[in-house]
């Protein structure tokens, strides 16, 4: 009896037109089942982030601009992100705006490294960028590269005399180391390309870029200021990048912050003073 039963399904199964039979039924239920999960997965929404405003050029993506919203995965054309944890503390792309309303594409959100000008990102908060004109001859012959560290020196030609600043009766010269360790972040030229970017390219120093505490960065700008001392900013290379743990930033004469700070006023009002400061030549 099961001999038989055995020989009757081999008999069925080795039978051409019910092989056929059966594929087609198979084929059909394979057709069936991907065409309904494909239907499901083109109308079923999935959760995407999208950006609460408008998000300039080059600008940091935090959490409050991101917003969450449920579409069809039929309407997310390109490559768009679906994890908000790939956005965060990203940056926009240097040359596109992300609209209010819009998702998120690989192509425009970017890493810092990313960025053409991601060296001068990378500095501490509270801190302040400062761009220090320079020449060939200011920066040591194109010395001065992005990760050394510099002294800045001021020069100044004015008339003063040391019990009262304000009744100057003679001519003296005030030269002093005003700020030591600052961290160069960039070099550029007259154009604001990189000097360092293309090495077979001979491109002429016109900036260093550096950042210092705010405080700093005043009093720069206020010796920036003194043009009626013939003030000149010196930048000069020391070997801290070379030590383990390299000094911070800060004033290394007192007597040439308080000069400074008798001599002018701070007002926010002020327009920036530029490249208007003497550089030495």
């Amino acid at each position: 009896m099961k001999g038989n039963f055995s020989m009757s399904i081999k008999k069925f199964f080795t039978n051409k037109n019910t092989v056929t039979i059966v594929g087609v039924l198979l084929a059909i239920v394979i057709l069936y089942v991907g065409y309904n999960y494909r239907i499901k997965a083109a109308i079923n929404p999935i959760t995407v982030p999208y950006a609460r405003q408008t998000i300039n050029p080059k600008t940091k993506i935090t959490s409050d601009m991101i917003g969450s919203i449920q579409v069809p995965p039929a309407m997310i054309a390109g490559k768009a992100i679906t994890e908000v944890s790939q956005i965060v503390g990203k940056y926009v792309r240097a040359d596109t705006i992300i609209p209010q309303g819009s998702l998120f594409y690989n192509d425009v959100v970017v890493s810092a490294s990313d960025l053409p000008d991601s060296i001068i990102y990378n500095y501490p908060d509270g801190y302040v960028l400062v761009n220090m004109p320079v020449t060939t001859q200011s920066s040591y012959g194109n010395k001065i590269y992005p990760g050394n560290y510099i002294n800045i020196y001021l020069k100044a030609n004015n008339k003063i005399d040391e019990e009262n600043i304000t009744s100057a009766t003679e001519d003296k010269i005030m030269v002093g180391m005003l700020l030591e360790n600052v961290k160069v972040l960039d070099v550029q030229d007259a154009n604001g390309d990189y000097v360092f970017e293309n090495l077979e390219e001979k491109k002429t120093p016109a900036q260093i870029i550096f950042a210092v505490p705010e405080e700093y960065h005043i009093l720069l700008r206020k010796a920036m200021y003194l043009r009626t001392y013939e003030v000149t900013l010196i930048p000069v290379p020391t070997a801290e990048s070379l030590k383990e743990n390299p000094g911070e930033v800060r004033v290394s004469s007192e007597a040439i912050k308080d000069f400074i700070n008798k001599v002018t006023v701070w007002d926010e009002s002020i327009p920036d003073p530029g490249t208007n400061v003497n550089t030495v030549q």
